[in-house]
């Protein structure tokens, strides 16, 4: 991959933070609004009935807390693509928040008008180890409701959806490293029993709808930059 030079943001102030160059910005203020509802959702509101989401295959399953490092490797996941797009490649950015935008705002109206719980994990560890150990501690500080569709899935196929032709990615040996990766993070939610496999097909299916919408160019998008935008000083 050549040398790329990052988004110019130098022309950035509170009175063009509007203009077309670089109101992707306020696409960063879903965070703040997503993390509220869901806290509320998590631990400020509680349903007068959680309907079980779980199938036979949940218990062909067996949990591997091994998988708890790609399960907490989608922080990074996300966090990285985010941060990459926001300063090397903001048309792939746009189209990463977008899909965000459209699918965790779904989910959380799915949560409170379908509030959803699993009962898949294991009442006793089969094995003692530092894992199995962060495992128990992982378990008492997140619940097991609100898990239909999975975040986490959603979360990974967004990474996938801005960098699949971001600048410096946009190669085949990239792409399936991504779709490699995205499909372990996936795979992670089912092993450590923090989802069953319906939570994740529902995601798919959610993200098979979102994906053209977050893809679409807007009207009023610049162009893809070929090197960091100019400003108008």
């Amino acid at each position: 991959m050549g040398k790329l030079e990052p988004y110019d943001y130098r022309g950035l102030r509170l009175s063009t933070v509007r203009t077309p160059a670089y109101r992707h910005i306020l696409l960063l203020l879903y965070w703040p609004v997503h993390g509220l509802l869901f806290a509320l959702l998590e631990r400020g509101w509680v349903a007068e009935r959680y309907y079980t989401v779980q199938c036979a295959l949940d218990k062909l399953i067996p949990f591997n807390e091994w998988f708890f490092l790609p399960y907490l490797f989608w922080f990074v996941y996300l966090i990285g693509g985010l941060a990459y797009t926001f300063f090397y490649d903001v048309p792939a950015f746009r189209r990463m928040m977008r899909f965000i935008i459209l699918t965790y705002a779904v989910t959380l109206v799915i949560y409170i008008l379908w509030p959803t719980c699993q009962h898949l994990r294991p009442r006793v560890f089969p094995r003692d180890n530092v894992m199995t150990r962060f495992a128990a501690w992982f378990y008492a500080f997140d619940t097991n409701t609100n898990v239909c569709p999975s975040i986490h899935v959603l979360g990974a196929v967004a990474v996938s959806v801005g960098l699949w032709d971001a600048r410096g990615f946009d190669r085949p040996g990239w792409r399936l490293l991504f779709g490699a990766q995205t499909a372990l993070i996936c795979l992670s939610t089912l092993f450590v029993k923090q989802h069953s496999v319906l939570d994740v097909l529902a995601a798919a299916a959610l993200s098979a709808v979102a994906c053209p919408l977050a893809c679409a160019q807007p009207r009023d998008s610049a162009p893809r930059q070929k090197r960091p935008m100019a400003m108008h000083r």
